[in-house]
């Protein structure tokens, strides 16, 4: 699937991930599954199945593994027109998962393809004339170059929507600070989560706090992520919850902040009210966690608004 660039709704910037998931111990002989994830990816994903062009900005090894992430990447609806091939082998992570949905994970990403992005990569594919730029504090933290094409989109894109994704593991929590507040100013939407990324990355401020000093930075709205409590939004008018859904399975958890991003910033570029397009966000993740993987079960758009539009007859 490709398309001309001016055509995309949203333009996702970020990495793609072999994912290799078991339900047993990391140990020799474990049954384990192959698939494709990454934050990049769950939020393109999202993005086109609800109702978006979308384009994925990455680059991936020339190699076996590359081919199966782009052909993956076209199976999920996003375009592949801005995947760029390169030398250099692609990031890995192995996960472990249990019915409860809980997770952990080992990755294997340092050098990987992706932390070759840079301002150049940005600049070629020209994001200004898209609806939308999503992208993340993960994507910003793989290296140097990468955190400067962040800085670039952000300085450039139509709209740019910054999901702060902080891991404490790829990035330390002064210099995630430093780009948040760096991006912020040019940002139509910021989507932390409380309380993990609001106490590392805002000085442990609650979620109105936080709304309100991202909004001081610059962000024109905030909706911080407050897991079963829902979500504050803060337009910069007025700041309201929303409650969180209840997810019909759960089956694996990952993901589920990456589905809401991209279904949020889809339905900002297609037209929709900020607290509309927050609402099936948050329907959206709730339907994602029912597969296994990062893009193992993303929502059609009917479905999540239906499972949106039932839970307000019923309510």
């Amino acid at each position: 699937m490709t398309t001309n660039h001016t055509d995309y709704d949203v333009i996702v910037v970020g990495e793609v991930l072999l994912e290799v998931s078991t339900e047993a111990d990391f140990r020799h002989g474990a049954a384990a599954e192959l698939g494709y994830s990454g934050d990049a990816l769950n939020a393109a994903a999202a993005a086109a199945a609800a109702g978006a062009r979308v384009g994925l900005l990455t680059r991936v090894g020339d190699d076996d593994v590359g081919e199966g992430i782009v052909a993956r990447v076209a199976e999920l609806g996003v375009d592949t027109a801005l995947i760029t091939r390169t030398g250099a082998p692609n990031g890995c992570y192995v996960m472990r998962t249990d019915p409860s949905g809980s997770r952990a994970f080992t990755y294997l990403r340092r050098g990987s393809a992706a932390s070759g992005l840079g301002p150049d990569d940005v600049r070629r594919a020209d994001v200004g004339r898209s609806r939308c730029v999503l992208t993340s504090g993960i994507t910003a933290a793989l290296s140097d170059t990468a955190r400067q094409a962040v800085h670039y989109a952000a300085e450039h894109a139509a709209a740019f929507v910054y999901d702060p994704n902080h891991r404490p593991a790829l990035a330390d929590a002064a210099t995630a600070a430093a780009t948040l507040r760096t991006v912020s100013r040019r940002a139509a939407l910021v989507t932390p989560s409380y309380p993990a990324e609001t106490s590392a990355l805002l000085g442990g401020a609650g979620p109105e706090a936080a709304a309100r000093l991202l909004r001081s930075w610059g962000a024109a709205a905030v909706a911080v992520t407050c897991g079963a409590d829902g979500v504050l939004l803060d337009d910069g008018d007025t700041a309201h919850r929303l409650p969180a859904l209840p997810a019909p399975r759960v089956v694996d958890q990952t993901g589920a902040g990456d589905v809401f991003a991209g279904t949020v910033t889809a339905r900002l570029a297609l037209g929709d009210a900020l607290t509309t397009a927050v609402g099936l966000g948050l329907a959206a993740a709730a339907l994602s966690v029912g597969g296994r993987g990062g893009t193992g079960a993303i929502p059609a758009l009917a479905r999540t608004s239906a499972l949106l539009d039932g839970l307000a007859c019923a309510g």
